[in-house]
């Protein structure tokens, strides 16, 4: 039997009647896939001949395919104090037919032409407040509105650009408003995510369904972020502000940045000077900026966006950005202040409020709510609470869930001292749908649906489409893909068919020092991996050789990894293993795939979906060598480690050739020499018997990936002399130390702030000099089993190496002092001290 056919037969049985325990339990529900008479909704008998025959095993299998996409893709969702979950995407798509998003669509255009005007009047003429359609105290107590820009001499008449609306069905199967998100709304990004998987991995259902594709949206997006600047500028300069890499929505963020082509940056990375918002450049306040920002489309809230007039304490905003917006030299995307409009305490007068300023009826209308600010809503809520209060959400003003644990009687309490902090909402039995669950069945779960909208030209556009959520076992969101067929197969994608993108100049924007120093970490660490687990590929290989005695071979690679990563464990397999899973032990294989992650995650918008497929095939080898301690298993897993790390050579050599591009490329190479001085480090105490040092060699020979050029160069028959030369001196070599110091020339040089003179250049050719100046003949001569003019040479270059990283970071990366909170002292009280 297919999986529809299951859960139609299984909603029928819960249809049968129910003792009064499962009263609430089974509270009506409208089914978007099942009408009340058992048959396919009208959207989904249009695709009856592909869905009707999916049967459990097959969803069970896409299920599956789906969580290893969304891993290799790197999605992952933040919830607050759990940190990063995977994405989690449902099977089965949530569909409409035209028809009846028709109707939805209208509404979504009115709320959001309704949602823009009463911002502009909160901010503007606030007429709604004099006349009293919308109590003051619901605008002026709640933590999003801006008093800074609260003056008719800043006037938008378009503040809000984008907004997102939740939306629930009621037990009609009405739609009614559940909440409003326009602060600096997500879910763009995970939506498009969303779509890309599905298609990809349904492509039968896909192909057959005639559904709007959503990449037209996009592009007006972008074209509506560029005719938002208010200079006349030809090439605006438009950038995405996020929080940084610890936001919950961080994925998303870096989606649509990635997607419409604009940097992802964060608070630091932005300067205000002369009344305009800058990029900024590296040693600020000792260099002039020179890439003017016009367009913030940001990610951060209101109130931490500028630490000067707004919260003190605030490390993610833009010191200054107020007085920037208020100058009208920067068009912020939500309008500053917007947050006010997610005040739930306003859904009780958005009715009033869409005819006082649209002069039209409320086409969707909110679940009910009651603000208790007012006698008439207050009585309602106690009320509720006294008599059903599972039946009434209560919430602040700020939106968060009150009384979550609280007595009744307590909440209670709490609301009369006062009464104007809370909101109560009428508790809607959601619609529902088939969701994948884990016990290979399609299980009803009530669905949120989240609608986008975005002025475009003169009218707002609401996307086709959106995102569907509900809630898995374990409390993390579950998603549907949300698919809106088309009234006609040759209907144009998104209605957009005529619309034409502006005409651009092709630039390249600079990067942030920050944005730069993420790249050249990321550098070092693929490096620092890479190396790493050749290294436990040879130790372990020559454990696998001769097993006892312990050689010398051994033992040096095994000195060298105490160098790099220190002793955790005393059997060799344990230590290898955690090399490979432990990523709180630094040095580690596993330490450094953390690290290179976490960088690559603060410049994700510069970079292709194929860099997270090699942490995905990385964890999926990490996850099997935990399970075991098997010497075989260590060594396939270490294998599939690399690969995975090789691999972003290809990706890496696609870039553009950009400041970013150098820049991992010479932290790459920094990292190589500094690995490559420690690996030869270990060969500076000769052991007097040859053929054990021939073997020491092999092993360095094989940890550096020069094993097989030497052995075909000097035909197997080469000494110790011939090993330095081919690791340190020749430029043939890409694993030689003269190759990296020659690479990394080149990338210095391309840097922007590099002068052909710059210290870290400077300290470059000072490292050329002395390789070129050293003797392979005397770096391998032996003095009482010790080779003290290999040993001084490499001491000088690791510490000359480590000067370099520092000059880069002082050139490339410094911008200026450290953000600090402003005291809390007031001005008069700081001179009093004095």
């Amino acid at each position: 039997m297919s999986v529809l056919h299951e859960y139609a037969a299984e909603l029928t049985r819960a249809t049968l009647p129910l003792t009064a325990a499962d009263e609430r339990a089974s509270e009506a529900r409208y089914d978007e896939v099942i009408a009340p008479e058992g048959t396919l909704r009208a959207a989904w008998k249009t695709l009856a001949a592909a869905a009707v025959t999916l049967t459990s095993a097959e969803v069970d299998r896409l299920d599956e395919e789906i969580a290893q996409a969304l891993a290799d893709d790197g999605v992952t969702y933040a919830h607050p104090g759990d940190g990063a979950r995977p994405w989690k995407l449902d099977p089965l798509p949530l569909v409409f037919d035209a028809e009846s998003w028709t109707a939805l669509e209208v509404g979504l255009v009115q709320r959001a032409e309704l949602l823009n005007a009463i911002m502009a009047d909160i901010y503007g003429e606030q007429k709604l407040l004099s006349e009293g359609i919308i109590p003051a105290a619901v605008v002026t107590a709640h933590p999003g509105f801006v008093r800074a820009i609260a003056r008719p001499s800043v006037p938008q008449a378009h503040p809000l650009l984008m907004s997102a609306t939740d939306l629930g069905r009621d037990e009609n199967g009405e739609w009614r408003v559940l909440a409003d998100r326009v602060q600096a709304p997500s879910g763009l990004g995970y939506a498009m995510e969303n779509r890309l998987v599905i298609s990809r991995l349904l492509p039968d259902l896909y192909q057959e369904a005639d559904l709007h594709r959503m990449d037209p949206y996009f592009a007006i997006l972008r074209d509506a972020l560029l005719q938002c600047a208010a200079s006349d500028d030809t090439d605006p300069r438009v950038v995405v502000l996020s929080p940084g890499t610890h936001s919950e929505t961080a994925y998303d963020q870096a989606f649509i940045a990635n997607t419409l082509g604009f940097p992802l940056v964060q608070g630091n990375d932005l300067i205000v000077s002369d009344g305009c918002v800058w990029i900024k450049p590296a040693r600020w306040p000792n260099t002039v900026p020179v890439d003017r920002v016009d367009v913030i489309l940001r990610r951060v809230d209101s109130q931490w966006c500028d630490p000067l007039e707004l919260r003190g304490d605030s490390q993610l905003g833009v010191t200054g950005l107020v007085e920037a917006v208020r100058r009208g030299t920067v068009q912020v995307v939500n309008s500053l202040g917007s947050g006010v409009l997610e005040n739930p305490a306003l859904l009780p007068f958005m009715a009033a409020a869409c005819e006082r300023l649209l002069g039209e009826q409320l086409r969707l209308p909110a679940t009910p709510a009651w603000w208790c600010g007012e006698a008439t809503g207050l009585a309602e809520v106690l009320y509720r609470l006294r008599n059903d209060p599972e039946g009434v959400i209560v919430r602040t003003l700020d939106g968060d869930l009150a009384g979550d644990g609280v007595p009744v009687e307590d909440l209670i309490s709490q609301i009369e001292t006062h009464p104007y902090r809370y909101v109560g909402l009428a508790r809607l039995p959601l619609s529902q749908a088939p969701s994948w669950g884990r016990n290979g069945a399609a299980l009803p779960q009530p669905l949120v649906l989240r609608g986008f909208t975005v002025r475009y030209g003169s009218s707002y556009r609401t996307l086709a489409g959106g995102m569907a959520t509900a809630r898995d076992d374990d409390g993390a969101p579950l998603t549907k893909d949300v698919w809106v067929l088309k009234a006609d197969p040759d209907d144009p994608d998104q209605g957009l068919a005529l619309t034409m993108p502006r005409t651009l100049i092709p630039s390249i924007p600079a990067l942030a020092p920050r944005a730069l120093e993420d790249m050249y970490w990321a550098g070092r660490y693929a490096e620092r991996a890479e190396d790493m687990l050749r290294l436990v590929l040879a130790a372990q290989t020559d454990l696998e050789r001769k097993r006892a005695p312990r050689t010398s071979a051994e033992s040096v690679l095994l000195g060298v990894i105490h160098s790099l990563a220190g002793t955790r464990f005393s059997q060799p397999n344990e230590e290898l293993r955690s090399l490979l899973v432990d990523a709180h032990r630094p040095g580690s294989a596993a330490h450094a795939l953390s690290r290179m992650r976490g960088s690559l995650e603060g410049v994700r918008d510069q970079l292709s979906g194929d860099v997270w497929r090699v942490f995905g095939a990385a964890d999926r080898a990490m996850a099997v060598a935990r399970t075991t301690a098997h010497s075989p298993q260590i060594a396939e897993s270490a294998g599939r480690m690399l690969t995975g790390v090789l691999s972003l050579h290809g990706v890496t050599a696609n870039m553009i050739r950009d400041s970013g591009w150098h820049m991992i490329e010479a932290g790459r190479y920094i990292e190589r020499s500094m690995q490559l001085c420690a690996l030869l480090t270990a060969t500076t105490s000769a052991h007097p018997v040859r053929a054990t040092d021939r073997g020491i060699l092999d092993g360095v020979l094989l940890a550096a990936e020069s094993l097989v050029t030497h052995r075909r160069r000097y035909r197997g028959y080469g000494r110790t002399r011939s090993v330095f030369e081919l690791l340190l001196k020749d430029l043939d070599n890409p694993r030689s130390l003269a190759f990296a110091l020659e690479q990394l020339h080149t990338h210095l040089a391309a840097l922007h702030e590099s002068t052909g003179s710059t210290r870290p250049e400077r300290l470059r050719f000072e490292l050329a000099d002395m390789l070129d100046s050293a003797d392979a003949a005397t770096l391998s001569q032996e003095i009482d089993g010790y080779r003290p003019a290999l040993a001084e040479m490499l001491e000088e270059m690791s510490q000359g190496l480590r000067q370099l990283s520092d000059a880069v970071g002082d050139v490339h990366f410094a911008g200026g002092p450290p953000s600090m909170e402003m005291s809390s002292l007031s001005l008069i009280e700081e001179i009093g001290r004095a």
